[in-house]
C-alpha cells in the first residue's frame, strides 16, 4: 500500500530537549494534518548535535537517556497518539552501564518500534559505536536506519537494503563544514542573520560546494544503486555555532528528489512513496543480477577501521 512520509528540518537549540520536542510535536501536527503516516527528523534532533563535542563524559551522560525508559521517548509516544502519526527521532543515548550511543528511534502510539545506534559516531570520543544493522517495519514497508556518516559507507546501505529495506531513514546533521574536498568550508554565520535583507547570498552558500551541490554528488546516487526510497533529515540555522543549510529531502528508488525542504523556516515537505517504484528500477535488476561468489572474500577480508573527521580536528573549530 502507498505511505505518506514527510522529512523535517528545523533549527535545533544544543541541550535543551524541552524545546526540540515542542517543535517536533508542532511539525508532527503540521505533518499529520496534510495526511502523513510518517514524519523523520535529523540526527540527535532531540538533544542536540554539535554542542556535544564540547561535553565531558559526565555531561554527555546527563544529556544521554536511556531507551524506551527515557522521558524524550515517552514524550514521543504522546505526540505521535495525540496527532496518529509515526514519529523518527534522534538523541543520545546511554544503556545501564553507562555506556553511551548516537540513538535513532521509531515510535508511534504503541511506543518504542525500532532503535538504531550509529555505527561510525565521532563527535564526542565517549561514544561507542554501534554494531548492528536495524530493518523494522512501518505500515507493511520494510524500513531500514543508516545515520549520517554511516550512510558514506556504501556497504551499509547496500547491506541494509539486503536485509529487506524498501526504505531508508538518513538522518544527518551535515554540510557547510571544511573537507579536503575542493569547495567546501564553513558557511559564516552572519549570513543567517542577514538572512531576510540578503538572501542571494546565503542561498548561493547553502546550494553551491559547500552545500548541497556536494550533497546531491553522492546521496542520490545510494537510492539509484539500491533500488531504495531515501528519506533525509537535516537541520537548518544555527546548531551550536556552526551553519547548517537543511535540504531535507525524500529520494525514490530512480534517484530522483520527490520532496524537498527549501525554507529556511521550521518546515516539512512529503510525499506519496508507491511500491511499483522498487521494482521498476534499475537499482532492483542490478542487485538480482550480482554475482557475489566473485568478491564475498574481497569484500570480508581483514580490514582495520580508520575513520577520520577532518573539521572536528580543524583550529577554527
Amino acid at each position: 500500500m502507498n505511505i505518506k512520509i514527510s522529512t523535517a528540518q528545523f533549527e535545533n537549540k544544543g541541550g535543551n530537549k524541552a524545546y526540540n520536542l515542542s517543535v517536533i510535536e508542532k511539525l508532527s501536527e503540521e505533518a499529520a494534518s496534510k495526511g502523513s503516516h510518517v514524519i523523520a527528523f535529523h540526527e540527535c534532533s532531540i538533544t542536540g548535535y554539535t554542542f556535544a563535542r564540547k561535553l565531558s563524559r559526565e555531561q554527555l551522560l546527563d544529556v544521554a537517556e536511556q531507551i524506551p525508559e527515557g522521558d524524550s521517548i515517552q514524550r514521543l509516544q504522546e505526540i505521535a497518539a495525540k496527532y496518529h502519526i509515526t514519529i523518527l527521532a534522534g538523541l543520545f543515548e546511554k544503556d545501564e552501564h553507562d555506556n553511551l550511543f548516537k540513538a535513532y528511534v521509531c515510535v508511534d502510539k504503541t511506543g518504542l518500534k525500532a532503535k538504531y545506534r550509529k555505527l561510525h559516531p565521532f563527535i564526542n570520543p565517549n561514544l561507542t559505536p554501534g554494531n548492528t544493522y536495524c530493518v523494522f517495519d512501518i505500515m507493511g514497508w520494510k524500513c531500514g536506519i543508516l545515520i549520517c556518516y554511516d550512510n558514506n559507507i556504501t556497504e551499509n546501505v547496500r547491506a541494509t537494503r539486503l536485509l529487506g529495506a524498501e526504505i531508508i531513514f538518513m538522518p544527518h546533521v551535515t554540510m557547510c563544514t571544511p573537507s579536503t574536498r575542493p569547495g567546501a568550508g564553513f558557511v559564516d554565520p552572519v549570513l543567517w542573520k542577514n538572512r531576510v535583507v540578503d538572501p542571494t547570498s546565503l542561498r548561493l552558500e547553502f546550494n553551491g560546494l559547500k552545500g548541497r551541490d556536494w550533497l546531491m554528488k553522492w546521496l542520490p546516487s545510494r537510492a539509484y544503486d539500491n533500488g531504495v526510497y531515501i528519506v533525509f533529515s537535516n537541520p537548518i540555522g544555527m546548531d551550536d555555532d556552526q551553519l547548517k543549510n537543511g535540504c531535507s529531502m525524500i529520494i525514490d528508488p530512480f534517484g530522483d528528489v520527490i520532496a524537498e525542504c527549501r525554507s529556511w523556516e521550521d518546515s516539512i515537505e512529503s510525499a506519496v512513496i508507491t511500491p511499483e517504484k522498487l521494482t521498476q528500477s534499475g537499482g532492483y535488476r542490478y542487485i538480482k543480477a550480482r554475482r557475489p561468489e566473485l568478491y564475498r572474500d574481497i569484500i570480508g577480508q581483514e580490514h582495520s577501521s580508520d575513520q577520520k573527521v577532518v573539521w572536528l580536528d580543524d583550529k577554527t573549530v
